[in-house]
């Protein structure tokens, strides 16, 4: 372990900590969130929206703690970089407890509709969202770039079910004109869990940043304009 290091490793395992508990925290939440919006369960989905304010107190704890590392430490390589990444990664695990507080939401104002069956593609979303966060996650700690690349590779099966999933609730509105309200929070619920995919993407993104040194986030969007030029030289 380098001298640098050593100096700030209980600063740096704190901070570990704190990630790790925020994304199981969000992660559990949109667990919470799901289930109770398929039991139909009120006092389930109002502990959800609250909950969000535990995570949102977490995020606020990391950012304390990553600038006190980068003022009075001033770290250097890597140990910037992870820091770097830290502060990149908690602003997406704390957007992913803003979509746990969206869909408790989404599904109180679903108790007011007329009662539609619970699509089970929502819940099998879910679970792939979770685990794909988790994965990120495990990444991050485990400073495992190429586990970070599998993440990003098994979202597209999170964007596939999205797909699907959209495809049959607008296919169920046109057969049933009277479910559209309440199969609108459906599918305002179904693209909320292919965020939470995005967000995982982006944490397994700076993983890669923080292991290699690569910014792979864009990566399409930035070579795009650079051939484009290429054959207006040419």
């Amino acid at each position: 372990m380098s001298t640098e290091r050593s100096a700030v490793e209980p600063e740096l395992q704190r901070l570990q900590q704190l990630l790790v508990r925020m994304a199981a925290l969000s992660e559990e939440n949109i667990r919470l969130a799901v289930d109770a919006l398929r039991r139909r369960d009120s006092v389930r989905l109002e502990e959800a929206v609250a909950a969000d304010t535990v995570v949102d107190l977490t995020e606020l704890e990391i950012d304390e703690l990553c600038v006190s590392l980068l003022a009075l430490r001033q770290p250097l390589g890597r140990l910037l970089r992870f820091v770097a990444s830290a502060l990149k990664i908690v602003k997406d695990v704390e957007r992913v407890g803003d979509i746990a507080k969206s869909i408790a939401r989404h599904g109180l104002q679903l108790l007011d509709e007329r009662p539609v069956p619970f699509p089970p593609e929502i819940g099998e979303m879910a679970g792939l969202a979770g685990s794909l966060l988790r994965s990120s996650l495990d990444a991050f700690v485990f400073q495992d770039a190429v586990a970070a690349r599998e993440v990003i590779a098994r979202d597209a099966a999170l964007d596939l079910l999205h797909r699907d999933n959209h495809r049959r609730l607008v296919e169920q509105m046109c057969r049933d004109a009277a479910s559209i309200p309440a199969l609108a929070h459906f599918l305002s619920v179904n693209k909320a869990l292919e965020r939470v995919g995005d967000h995982s993407c982006n944490i397994a993104a700076m993983v890669v940043f923080l292991v290699e040194g690569k910014d792979i986030r864009h990566l399409g969007k930035r070579r795009g304009p650079a051939r484009a030029s290429e054959v207006r030289e040419g």
